[in-house]
């Protein structure tokens, strides 16, 4: 796999997968997340969206075989290989308001939402059309009364997911800035696009 790119920690990245192209998104040093948002690129409007996914595959532990649908209840991603087995789609991509309200301490970091605006915003992509992401590698249990907690990911080095795209796509992708999601250690992200087989 020679064409393995890095997002920097702190940072985002866009571009476009052509369906049956596969995603391979890497934690190359363990305990980062990467949040990921999925576009149409006939039409961006039409996007990931965690409620239609949650509903068609009946569960929120979404892992090997399952499918990431948009907004207007079409397959977008599929998910062929999973190394952690553990993400979250029920949290929006941090941003500035994130840091101001559960960092008030540290410094304002414009999170993965300015990163992907940024990413996103050569495809036409503008910052009030980002929706929940999958977060991957995010570790968010949550208890039988419903209380989540972000804790830093399991992952360990070299950890993977492989998603499939199902249609011609824009992606955007990051290495998380939030500190909670990553255990307070700012790593980067690997990824690599592989032929469809």
């Amino acid at each position: 796999m020679n064409n393995v790119q890095r997002i920097e920690p702190r940072s985002g990245v866009a571009f476009g997968l052509r369906k049956g192209e596969i995603l391979r998104v890497i934690d190359p040093l363990g305990g980062q997340v990467s949040d990921m948002l999925a576009f149409a690129e006939v039409d961006t409007r039409e996007c990931l969206s965690n409620g239609r996914t949650f509903d068609y595959e009946e569960t929120i532990r979404l892992t090997t075989g399952n499918r990431l649908w948009s907004n207007r209840s079409n397959p977008m991603l599929e998910i062929v290989e999973d190394s952690s087995g553990s993400h979250d789609f029920l949290l929006t991509p941090c941003s500035e308001a994130t840091f101001r309200h559960f960092y008030p301490d540290k410094p304002v970091h414009r999170g993965c939402f300015g990163n992907l605006a940024e990413a996103l915003a050569p495809f036409g992509i503008a910052a009030d059309a980002i929706p929940v992401a999958f977060n991957i590698f995010m570790n968010v249990p949550v208890d039988a009364e419903g209380n989540l907690r972000v804790l830093p990911p399991a992952t360990q080095a070299g950890d993977f997911i492989r998603m499939r795209a199902l249609d011609d796509l824009v992606i955007g992708l990051t290495a998380c800035s939030a500190y909670d999601s990553c255990g307070g250690s700012f790593k980067p992200i690997d990824y690599a696009v592989e032929a469809g087989r």
